[in-house]
């Protein structure tokens, strides 16, 4: 029985990966709630919150294909406990200045670049790393588990950065924040590999063209990422930014939406343990469908419902994402090559991220024109008919997941057929795809 839930921690790798993981996402949980607030405390505005939020946005874009092919090329491990010193001593310093000061704009905006810059090359290597911690028959179990991990920060650390916020001020948030960075840093750091296969050197572009060709030859891939590009552009902002003045003006303050986003972690962390026994047999069907929970949540803050309604809502669309988020991980290192991974990953995260910057830059103005409430109901409406379109898509409805032992299925009369070849062109540079053990 305990094989069936948490197989996976039963190796040694994944377990460091995973202690690691989870304190440092209580640390990024924390992020949010502090960061907003640091600002709003300096007599900042909608728009001011928005531009630090999305500082490490514009970094991460720029730097996600590098990283991929950084990724696939050196030892992944090293690129991620690089990462996460940076980002510690990043976060470190924001704390330092707001316990002893005001940081100006610009001092939110330099060092919040920085930890996106750490985030982009962390982000690549991670997905290509949990194949390598994790056997075969345990990956969704370890995806789920990474959810689990990532999901319990948003449930945990939310709620502690408001009482923190509240008792100390966002400056202490933001410490803790740094150190769970250096956590993970030293689990990543006592990491045995075996040596894995890597992309050899060459040309740079002919490898970050390889990624690329990895990445277009699935319509399903491209198809889900394009909706998460206007996600980043169309949701997020005003969820974070909006949602962060909405919860001031009527709903109580830090105390609240610190709740209203742990209520949301706590329906990802508890969707993520439900997937570490089911996998869905048609995977991105069941993740696609779950998102339009996200269209509560936005309604909800939009009609100013009471702050209990909105923990509710946030809680179903947390739930989406901690259903889609291991289905969708799986699907990616089960359907792309080893040595393409991190590459096509990161044309994933790029597509992902490539508006968000703009969408925290924007969310200001389009608040100031359309209001609050219409902004935020702009958001909702966008999302249920995105994902409607999206669920159109045959390759997203009819790509079939494989089961792993253990794991249950309300339907399984018969193995999945294959769902296609990877040709060599897809590897880039690094010639012919490996036959699976």
């Amino acid at each position: 029985m305990t094989e069936r839930w948490f197989g996976a921690l039963r190796q040694r790798d994944f377990r460091l990966f995973f202690a690691g993981q989870a304190t440092s996402q209580i640390g990024t949980g924390m992020l949010p709630v502090a960061l907003s607030f640091a600002v709003l405390n300096r007599h900042g505005s909608a728009g001011d919150v928005g531009f630090v939020l999305g500082a490490e946005t514009l970094p991460l874009v720029l730097f996600l294909l590098v990283a991929g092919v950084v990724a696939d090329r050196a030892d992944r491990r090293v690129v991620m406990v690089l990462a996460d010193v940076t980002r510690a001593g990043a976060q470190g310093g924001l704390a330092a200045w707001l316990l002893v000061g005001h940081p100006p704009l610009w001092g939110f905006l330099v060092l919040e670049a920085v930890v996106g810059t750490g985030l982009a090359f962390f982000t690549p290597a991670m997905t290509g790393l949990i194949p390598e911690v994790t056997p075969p028959q345990f990956l969704h179990q370890a995806n789920a588990l990474n959810g689990v991990a990532q999901w319990g920060g948003a449930l945990v650390g939310p709620g502690l950065a408001g009482l923190l916020v509240a008792a100390a001020g966002p400056g202490w948030a933001v410490a803790v924040d740094a150190a769970t960075y250096f956590v993970s840093g030293a689990c990543l750091a006592r990491l045995h590999l075996r040596p894995a296969r890597r992309t050899p050197t060459g040309d740079f572009l002919a490898q970050l063209t390889g990624g690329w060709r990895a990445f277009r030859e699935r319509t399903w891939l491209w198809a889900i990422v394009t909706q998460f590009s206007f996600f980043g552009l169309l949701v997020f902002p005003p969820f974070f930014v909006l949602g962060a003045v909405v919860a001031k003006q009527s709903l109580g303050g830090a105390v609240a939406w610190g709740g209203i986003l742990a209520a949301q972690g706590a329906g990802s962390v508890l969707a993520g343990l439900l997937m570490l026994r089911v996998q869905p047999r048609r995977p991105l069907l069941v993740a696609e469908a779950v998102l339009f929970a996200w269209g509560l949540v936005l309604g909800s803050l939009a009609m100013r419902a009471p702050a209990v309604v909105v923990g509710v809502c946030a809680f179903f669309s947390g739930a989406s994402f901690g259903t889609f988020g291991p289905l969708w991980d799986t699907t990616m290192q089960r359907e792309l090559p080893p040595e393409v991974l991190s590459r096509a990953s990161a044309y994933d995260w790029f597509g992902s991220f490539a508006f968000l910057p703009v969408g925290y830059v924007i969310v200001g103005t389009t608040a100031r024109a359309l209001g609050i409430t219409g902004t935020l109901w702009l958001a909702a409406a966008w999302m249920v008919a995105s994902t409607a379109v999206v669920l159109a898509v045959p390759s997203i409805t009819e790509l079939r997941g494989t089961a792993a032992p253990g794991a249950q299925r309300a339907d399984a009369p018969d193995p999945a057929p294959p769902t296609g070849e990877i040709s060599p062109e897809s590897a880039g540079a690094s010639g012919p795809t490996p036959s699976p053990a």
